[in-house]
């Protein structure tokens, strides 16, 4: 039976239970561990390799790891940077971070050294674990980031740097759970915005790992008994919502297919291939299945799948849905949050809507006062947070106060996005209200693109907005004002393009460039790109 039965019931009645003192290790995983037997990660690589772990296998080798890092400086509330590929000792770092009161902030494997440079800089990183591809970019920019003393690599050895597990695997496993509040700071990401770089978003020990029950409990509909598939990379928020608290406070295992690229053939094989009774993946995911031969594969576990980012085409569910028998569940959240809305098991499914608030969170659609719309009427996405603030809503934006202050209107955090509420009471996303783009499930300020973009000899100056894309969804796309002595051509984009690769994060680049004459700006400078973007879309 779903966890949900009746949405208004469940919605009514559900409140979170708080303590003053929170430690999602001990409070969670330890207990799951007391069943020595009792699955949390089912790994398999692209050759079907395989590997098991139980939560009594978790339980000790973080504990040894927190015996490590403490050896190596790290201390409760000390930042440490983790950029890995989908290997297990991603999931055993998160935990002993936890466990030990430091705070960890994942990256995608696809940062540059500028980015780690800003990143240990930003959050005062005392301690990176990464791997040989990351390793070596690392060290470009270790002599100017003094505050970092501990480089952990694993999978190989490198000059300068600890072997994850040479040191791991001696340690002691005798390590006691530090008491941390729940209030305490535990999980650090960086979010892109439309201006300046990366946010450093802060969760506590309560807001994601209490928070995140609803996610589980609720939109994965998870119990004891699941293997849950998430496809996000682990770089992301969506790892920690749908790879560790949400399966992990329902007690269901989590599987892990560890490869270089996302594989429609293979992914598809492996969902027939194991026993994976939930999934939650990209619209984009859903997209490139549908374009499959599905009746060549079957999915005899599968019971329940979920999609996030961006609203669901009708045709791709209807496609989906009579393929595999099963209905694809939208849900809405961001880094900041867990997940806010969704289309819960007693549902309707509409498609191109992202359903109705989540149990534990008040969710309308405001004005620029604060006032609640009537229903119909677009407006700011905005959870309720006086008089009090629920879970599930991230601590601040880190070092920057008056950002943080800013997504407050009156009695209401706002999103940033924009949406319809119906009369039935379900959320249809209308667009971001700023210019940030999402593209595969990536989140791309445009600022970076621009800046990076402006670093070639070739571009005098650029504006970057989101495209439509029939796969993606969206993509990156740049206007670009040439300097003298430039001609545009095709090989000039290229070289553009690979620029960009170079200097920032790959997933960035300008999937399309235009060479323009002109931008059109405000009265005092500024980039208009909101109507570049509304022109790009009213061709769609």
């Amino acid at each position: 039976m779903p966890n949900m039965v009746d949405y208004d019931k469940t919605y009514a009645e559900f409140k979170f239970d708080v303590p003053e003192y929170y430690n999602f290790a001990r409070d969670v995983l330890d207990k799951w561990a007391q069943d020595p037997d009792k699955l949390a990660l089912w790994w398999v690589d692209d050759a079907d390799n395989q590997e098991k772990r139980t939560f009594a296998q978790l339980n000790q080798r973080s504990r040894q790891l927190c015996n490590v890092l403490a050896e190596q400086g790290v201390k409760k509330g000390d930042t440490v940077i983790v950029v890995l590929p989908r290997l297990i000792e991603w999931w055993e770092i998160n935990i002993a971070c936890l466990r030990m009161g430091a705070v960890i902030s994942p990256g995608t494997t696809q940062l540059t050294a500028k980015d780690l440079k800003y990143r240990f800089e930003s959050a005062d990183a005392v301690c990176v674990i990464t791997d040989a591809d990351i390793a070596p970019k690392a060290d470009e920019v270790r002599a100017e980031c003094p505050t970092v003393k501990s480089f952990i690599i694993v999978g190989s050895t490198r000059e300068g740097w600890t072997n994850y597990e040479e040191v791991v695997a001696p340690a002691s496993d005798q390590f006691e759970t530090v008491n941390t509040k729940s209030d305490d700071n535990a999980i650090l990401y960086f979010t892109s915005g439309t201006t300046g770089y990366p946010k450093m978003t802060v969760h506590t020990h309560a807001s994601y790992p209490i928070g995140h029950l609803v996610t589980g409990k609720f939109w994965l509909d998870l119990g004891p008994d699941d293997l849950h598939w998430n496809l996000s990379d682990t770089g992301w928020a969506k790892a920690a919502w749908s790879s560790v608290f949400g399966p992990w406070s329902c007690g269901a295992a989590i599987f892990v297919h560890h490869t270089p690229r996302f594989d429609v053939k293979k992914t598809l094989t492996n969902l027939g291939k194991y026993p994976v009774t939930t999934m939650c993946g990209p619209p984009t995911a859903y997209r490139m299945f549908v374009l499959e031969d599905l009746a060549k594969y079957t999915f005899p576990s599968l019971r329940h799948v979920v999609a996030a980012g961006e609203p669901l085409n009708p045709e791709i569910i209807e496609v989906w849905q009579k393929a595999t028998g099963l209905q694809i569940r939208d849900g809405y959240g961001q880094t900041e949050s867990v997940c806010l809305a969704g289309t819960f098991t007693p549902l309707e499914v509409r498609a191109g809507s992202m359903g109705k608030p989540s149990p534990g969170f008040v969710v309308e659609v405001i004005d620029d006062e604060g006032n609640i719309l009537p229903r119909g009427q677009e407006g700011d996405i905005a959870v309720k947070v006086k008089p009090v603030r629920p879970v599930g809503l991230f601590k601040e934006y880190w070092k920057n106060p008056e950002k943080t202050a800013s997504t407050i209107r009156g009695d209401w955090y706002c999103t940033g996005d924009r949406a319809i509420k119906d009369e039935d009471g379900y959320l249809w996303f209308v667009g971001r209200a700023d210019d940030v783009i999402l593209a595969s499930g990536y989140r791309i300020g445009p600022f970076e693109v621009e800046s990076a973009l402006i670093e070639h000899p070739a571009v005098a100056e650029s504006a970057v907005v989101s495209s439509p894309d029939p796969v993606r969804g969206e993509v990156v796309k740049a206007f670009v004002i040439l300097a003298p002595g430039y001609e545009g051509s095709d090989v000039l984009a290229k070289e553009l393009q690979d620029f960009v690769k170079k200097n920032t994060a790959p997933y960035k680049y300008p999937r399309k460039i235009e060479f323009v004459e002109t931008l059109p700006k405000t009265i005092s400078g500024k980039i208009r790109r909101i109507e570049l973007r509304e022109a790009e879309w009213a061709t769609k």
